[in-house]
């Protein structure tokens, strides 16, 4: 039995209730996603405990998951609601995040930030929301054709860190980006033929940078709207262009450095 703490647990809804949550209109419908795993569910609980709806648990958890709502399920219960194929037998239903669908950037915008166009790849995204936390970007814009981040996989890869910026997802991204350059914002996009070195990046008061698509890069909107277009040297004869998430981490390192 569980202890007298968890007396007020809610009982546990349909099953079919929290499978839903794996797909975007689940989610919206729901105003909840999902966390898999111990160490990202403990993130969230660090920064912002007050998210977490309630914790499913095939066994009993740690007395740190004694704060909030708790329900012991069985194994089969469980595996048909976590995605993973190795489940860590612990998942958190957590409140969606304010505004992530809408066209509007947020009160307090922060001084960097980073745009995402067409990136496919979940794990792609979440990498790259989790580098974007780490360097101290404060939000991030996607547009409708990249993966949501809310997704099981994005989800994953993010580590916990996906409370730890503000993001849009939207087809308003253009009309976002061109808001923060009348703002003061300057415009950074990643093209392989640019001819910005990456030093542009240290020297922004308050920069948006842009990385797109796995195949095809940034579109020529993006392009066109941007006030610089960096590249990052490599050695063209062994490879001809990084992955996106390592492209994303090496620029936001630099943004953190000083010139």
């Amino acid at each position: 039995m569980l202890p007298p703490s968890h007396s007020r647990t809610t009982p546990l809804r349909p099953l079919k209730w929290y499978k839903k949550l794996a797909t975007i209109k689940g989610r919206l419908e729901a105003g909840a996603f999902l966390i898999e795993g111990d160490r990202g569910i403990r993130q969230i609980m660090s920064h912002h405990p007050g998210e977490i709806i309630e914790i499913i648990t095939i066994e009993e958890p740690p007395p740190v998951y004694h704060n909030h709502s708790i329900h012991l399920v069985t194994d089969r219960q469980f595996h048909s609601i976590c995605s993973t194929k190795t489940p860590q037998g612990i998942i958190a239903v957590v409140r969606l995040p304010q505004d992530m669908y809408s066209g509007h950037l947020p009160e307090n915008i922060g001084t960097k930030i980073l745009l995402l166009e067409d990136i496919q790849d979940p794990g792609n995204v979440g990498s790259l929301i989790r580098t974007a936390a780490a360097f101290n970007f404060s939000g991030v814009i996607l547009t409708e054709k990249c993966a949501d981040p809310l997704s099981p996989k994005c989800v994953q890869s993010t580590a916990g860190t996906i409370l730890s910026v503000w993001l849009r997802r939207t087809s308003h991204y253009l009309k976002l980006a061109e808001a923060l350059k009348k703002d003061g914002y300057s415009f950074v996009a990643t093209e392989l033929n640019g001819v910005e070195e990456p030093s542009i990046l240290c020297r922004q008061d308050k920069l948006l940078l842009a990385l797109g698509n796995e195949a095809s890069g940034l579109s020529q909107a993006v392009l066109h709207a941007s006030d610089y277009q960096l590249r990052i040297p490599t050695i063209r004869e062994k490879a001809e262009s990084l992955n996106v998430a390592a492209c994303g981490a090496i620029c936001m390192y630099l943004s953190s450095q000083k010139c």
